[in-house]
């Protein structure tokens, strides 16, 4: 079966368990890392767009969501799951060193990949990812993101749910992806979202930074799962990359998959300069 011209999706041993993920397309490899929650499923519009500009493109669902087999229930941790990565990366023979993209928490497991793995990652495109160690109460104090409430982190969520025209048509890939996750695993659902809300990656971006590692810091204007406070911490830390702001909420690349298309040759860019504004289209 030819993945030349879309995705397709399969369930196969993978990393030593059942996965769920698509492939498809041709040229240089391209990794996408979900959010929390979904399934990689969930962004099959937006990766479209990565098989049009002529990238092949590998999407796994990450262990306990979108019918992938969970982790141990004592070992979940960003670097429990940037290891499944490396291991599913190994399992199927991708080409190496590889961009990697990750969105929200995927970003988070992107940057501990590159941290751990540094000979796998040749590129790091970071989509609205947690990892910025810096968050603003409700008094507009900065924080550390440790110090987020759950319940918060949890509201943020749900506003970003509010009915819009994009994210109307959306809302049906979002629910199916998400029930059945919370349904099959519910604890480790939760686990994942109490470590995703609070977590600081200012050391494995600081190690990043001297590496030297190509990365892009992407952020929405409306993202407040994600706040710019956030944002601008993780960018402080990998010492101010090439950073592209869009119009949008946290989702925004679900809601919007067109959008997305239209900044990728800015994502990918081969430079490291000042931040890039662009209009939702």
């Amino acid at each position: 079966m030819t993945t030349a011209g879309r995705l397709v999706w399969g369930r196969d041993t993978i990393a030593g368990a059942i996965t769920q993920h698509g492939v498809g397309g041709t040229g240089r490899p391209v990794l996408f890392l979900h959010g929390w929650g979904l399934s990689a499923r969930t962004y099959e519009p937006a990766l479209r767009r990565l098989l049009a500009v002529g990238r092949r493109v590998y999407a796994p669902s990450l262990p306990g969501f979108g019918g992938t087999a969970p982790l141990a229930q004592d070992d979940v941790s960003l670097e429990s799951y940037a290891e499944w990565v490396a291991d599913y990366v190994h399992s199927a023979n991708i080409d190496t060193p590889i961009d990697v993209v990750g969105h929200s928490f995927g970003g988070g497991v992107g940057i501990r990949l590159a941290h751990d793995a540094p000979d796998m990652v040749g590129r790091l495109i970071l989509v609205n990812a947690i990892g910025g160690s810096a968050w603003r109460d409700g008094r507009g104090v900065v924080r550390p993101m440790a110090e987020r409430p759950l319940w918060d982190w949890g509201f943020q969520l749900r506003n970003e749910v509010r009915p819009s025209r994009r994210a109307a048509l959306a809302m049906p890939r979002i629910v199916r992806e998400a029930v059945p996750n919370l349904a099959r695993n519910p604890g480790v659902v939760w686990r994942v979202a109490s470590m995703a809300r609070a977590a600081d990656l200012a050391i494995e971006l600081a190690t990043l930074r001297r590496r030297r590692l190509p990365v892009t810091v992407t952020w929405s204007d409306r993202d407040t799962v994600i706040p710019f406070s956030s944002f601008a911490a993780l960018r402080a830390a990998l010492g101010d990359p090439h950073s592209v702001i869009v119009s949008g909420g946290h989702g925004w690349l679900i809601d919007d998959a067109r959008l997305f298309g239209q900044v990728l040759p800015d994502l990918f860019a081969e430079r490291d300069d000042e931040s890039t504004r662009l209009p939702a289209a």
